[in-house]
């Protein structure tokens, strides 16, 4: 089997690469130079490209894959403002995400797994709801719209095909290599900042990259994938606070949390203009994802504590070089 990766060279990527893939399978990473990407197992080989716009054109790749795993994509820049940075998200989270799923039909590539997000439900959820894959999709900044636009397109190709499209939803992935809040997180639980979060009693999904690697691999050979759709989590929710102290147990760090009126901490946000990180720390968002497990016989082979030691571990091993 050929199987070919875009966005290789990301956290997913980069971790997907590493996977142990079945006997006889060449894995083509889609990178835009070869030192992008190092250190990977000898059936995993690096394709240069410029753009998905590119890869399109390269007919002479996708008529030998069997297996599109698609993990490209936009994501928001702190600098910028959601209205002026929608077309860039479309282009890319959208536009090419379809004309990469057109190419691979007309190469007669079986199957296209598409990366989504849970973001096209929005940003939030209340504690009485988890979402499930038939839940209306009201998106709430442009990279949940422009995957949600992604899925649109992809459905309709799909219904009016023969490619198989199977689209994930993950919500939050952490793991070794994580960037972004989560290895701020790390950062602030290892200095042993006090942090004003002891009341907040949320609900919020996870899922660890080893976890995701495996749902990825399973969708790409299981029969019943084909044009499905699947949120994908650890199956543990979890508040903001007990995550902090969990990963301050796992640093062997004590997290001094103290309590703070919810609302005082969202006047803090306003007028620190950080009114979206607080607001992720402080609201639900949970998932179910019992759809791949029953369908699939999915079960996420790490725990929560595992994904959450795993990734300190590489975060400590990380701070020594």
């Amino acid at each position: 089997m050929n199987i070919l990766i875009t966005g290789a060279n990301g956290f997913v990527g980069s971790a997907l690469c590493q996977a142990t893939w079945p006997a006889n399978t060449l894995v083509l990473a889609a990178v835009r130079s070869e030192d992008a990407i190092s250190a990977c197992p000898s059936h995993v080989k690096p394709l240069v490209i410029h753009s998905l716009f590119d890869l399109v054109q390269r007919t002479d790749i996708l008529s030998q894959i069997d297996c599109v795993i698609h993990l490209a994509a936009r994501v928001h820049q702190k600098t910028e403002t959601f209205a002026d940075s929608l077309p860039a998200f479309l282009e890319l989270n959208t536009f090419a995400t379809a004309e990469l799923a057109k190419a691979a039909v007309k190469a007669k590539v079986k199957r296209f797994i598409y990366l989504s997000s849970i973001k096209v439900f929005g940003s939030t959820s209340t504690e009485q709801h988890s979402f499930n894959e038939l839940d209306p999709l009201t998106p709430d900044d442009p990279y949940g719209y422009s995957k949600q636009q992604a899925e649109r397109l992809l459905s309709v190709i799909a219904d009016n095909t023969d490619l198989e499209v199977v689209i994930l939803r993950p919500p939050l992935v952490y793991g070794p290599g994580v960037k972004a809040n989560f290895l701020q997180l790390l950062k602030a639980v290892q200095a042993g900042i006090p942090l004003p979060l002891a009341q907040v009693n949320n609900c919020r999904s996870l899922l660890f990259v080893g976890n995701l690697i495996d749902a990825i691999l399973t969708c790409v050979t299981h029969p019943s994938a084909a044009n499905q759709i699947f949120i994908v989590s650890d199956g543990e929710d979890i508040s903001t606070s007990d995550l902090l102290n969990r990963t301050g147990l796992a640093l062997n760090r004590p997290t001094p949390l103290f309590p703070l009126p919810l609302s005082w901490l969202k006047v803090l946000g306003y007028c620190t203009g950080r009114t979206s990180q607080v607001d992720r720390l402080l609201s639900s968002f949970s998932t179910d994802s019992g759809k791949i497990r029953k369908m699939l016989d999915w079960q996420p082979p790490f725990t929560l504590e595992q994904g959450l030691l795993a990734t300190v571990t590489w975060y400590l091993q990380s701070q020594q070089r």
